[in-house]
C-alpha cells in the first residue's frame, strides 16, 4: 500500500507540472497548442498506453498503477489524449501476444505516438455474427498477398492509414480454417473506401473494397491459415474495451448518474433537492446503482486477475452488461426530456436535445459490434456455464 501510495504522489506532482490548464476540462490555455503538449508529454512517459512495456513505447506499469494513474487524470479532469484507437485497444494486446519481435517494434512504437491511424476488417456483407464465414481472398504471390473482396461497417477506415484484417488464404479448408490475419496500407490503389451515412446523421461506418490490393508476408501475423485464433484473441480485447475492462485503468468512463439527475430536474422539476417525479427518481436511482455496481464488479474482476492479461470469456459478460447499461441510460435520458428528446433540427430545440436524439440513436450499435448480444449470451453459455450445444 505504502508503495502505491507513493506512485499516487509521483503520479500528481508529474501530472502538475506536465498537463496544461487547456488541456484540463475548463480550462482556459490555448487548447490546441496545450493538448499538444500534453500529447508529447505523454508519448515522453510511455503513458498513452501505460501498460504496455517500456520497449515498445509504453509506461511499464502494472494494473494497480494504471488504475491510480487513471483515477489521478479523471481527479483534474484531464482531457482524454486520443492516441491509438482500434491500435492501442485492440491491434497492440493482439501484437504483443502474437506478433513477432520486428512486428512488434515496427508497428507498435508508432501507435503509441499516434502516427498510425488503424481500422478492423472483419466483417463482410455475408460474415458478420458469422465471422467464419467471411470470403475475401488472398492470394499467395511469394512476398505477399494479393487480396479481392469486401469489407464492411469498417469504422473509421475513411481516416484509417493501417487495416488489420482477416482474410481467406485456403479457400478449401474448413470454415474456421484457411484464415489468415494480416496487416495492410489503407493508401494504395487497389483499396476503395465508401462512407455508410447511419440514421444519426454521420458516417463512422465504411464500405471497403479490395482490387489486387496488397498484404505483404512480413504482416502476416501468427501461421499461416490459422488467423481465426489471433483474431478471436482480438475480439475478446475490443469486447474488454466496451465492456470497460480495457484501457487506462479498466475502461471507457461512462455516463454518470448524477449528469442524468440534473437532467431529470431541469425537465422533469425538482423539489426540495430532489427529482420531483417519484417514477423518474426510481429509474435514475436504480440506472445508477447498477452502474456502481458494474463499476465494483470490474474492479473486483480486475484485482483478482493476478496475470494482468485480458481475461477471455468474461469479456463477454461485461460487454453484454455495459452496453445494455448505456442503451438504457440514452433511452432514459430521451425519455425525461419528452419530445424534446427526439429533435433533429430547428431553432425550438438546443444542442444538448439534440445530441442527445444522436446519442439514442448511436447506441443501438453497441449491442451490435464487437459481436451481437446474442453472439455474447451464445459464449457465455458455452463457455462459461458450459451448457450443451
Amino acid at each position: 500500500m505504502a508503495d502505491i501510495n507513493a506512485f499516487r504522489e509521483e503520479v500528481r506532482d508529474w501530472l502538475n507540472e506536465h498537463c496544461p490548464d487547456g488541456a484540463r476540462a475548463g480550462g482556459s490555455d490555448g487548447t490546441g497548442d496545450a493538448m499538444q503538449r500534453w500529447r508529447d508529454a505523454l508519448v515522453e512517459r510511455g503513458w498513452t498506453v501505460p501498460t504496455w512495456p517500456k520497449d515498445y513505447g509504453g509506461g511499464g506499469l502494472d494494473r494497480a498503477q494504471a488504475r491510480v494513474l487513471a483515477e489521478e487524470l479523471g481527479r483534474i479532469r484531464a482531457r482524454p489524449a486520443i492516441m491509438g484507437g482500434m491500435g492501442a485497444g485492440m491491434l497492440g494486446p493482439t501484437l504483443l501476444e502474437y506478433g513477432t519481435e520486428e512486428q512488434k517494434k515496427r508497428h507498435l512504437i508508432p501507435i503509441t505516438r499516434g502516427e498510425t491511424r488503424w481500422c478492423q476488417g472483419y466483417s463482410e456483407p455475408g460474415a458478420g455474427s458469422d465471422l467464419a464465414g467471411l470470403q475475401t481472398k488472398a492470394v499467395d504471390q511469394g512476398d505477399h498477398f494479393l487480396i479481392n473482396g469486401q469489407k464492411i461497417w469498417t469504422s473509421g477506415a475513411q481516416f484509417a492509414n493501417r487495416m488489420f484484417a482477416l482474410v481467406r488464404t485456403d479457400p478449401e479448408a474448413p470454415k474456421h480454417e484457411g484464415i489468415s490475419f494480416v496487416l495492410l496500407d489503407m493508401d494504395q490503389p487497389g483499396i476503395t473506401v465508401k462512407p455508410i451515412r447511419t440514421i444519426g446523421g454521420n458516417s463512422p461506418f465504411n464500405e471497403v473494397f479490395f482490387d489486387n490490393a496488397i498484404a505483404n508476408k512480413e504482416d502476416l501475423v501468427g501461421e499461416l491459415n490459422h488467423g481465426w485464433t489471433v483474431g478471436k484473441r482480438l475480439l475478446q480485447h475490443e469486447r474488454s474495451g466496451q465492456g470497460g475492462l480495457g484501457g487506462v485503468g479498466g475502461g471507457r468512463q461512462r455516463p454518470r448518474a448524477l449528469p442524468l439527475a440534473d437532467t431529470a430536474k431541469q425537465y422533469r422539476g425538482e423539489k426540495d433537492g430532489r427529482i420531483e417525479d417519484a417514477a423518474v427518481r426510481d429509474r435514475v436511482l436504480t440506472l445508477g446503482m447498477n452502474q456502481t455496481a458494474l463499476q465494483l464488479t470490474q474492479r473486483r474482476v480486475m484485482a483478482e486477475n493476478q496475470s494482468g492479461e485480458t481475461m477471455s470469456f468474461a469479456t463477454s459478460i461485461f460487454k453484454y452488461v455495459s452496453t445494455n447499461l448505456t442503451q438504457e441510460l440514452t433511452d432514459l435520458r430521451a425519455q425525461i426530456m419528452g419530445t424534446q428528446g427526439v429533435g433533429w433540427e430547428g431553432g425550438s430545440f438546443v444542442q444538448t436535445e439534440l445530441d442527445t436524439t444522436r446519442g439514442w440513436l448511436g447506441s443501438r450499435a453497441m449491442t451490435i459490434y464487437g459481436g451481437s448480444n446474442e453472439i455474447q449470451l451464445n459464449i457465455i453459455a458455452k463457455r462459461v456455464l458450459d451448457l450443451p450445444d
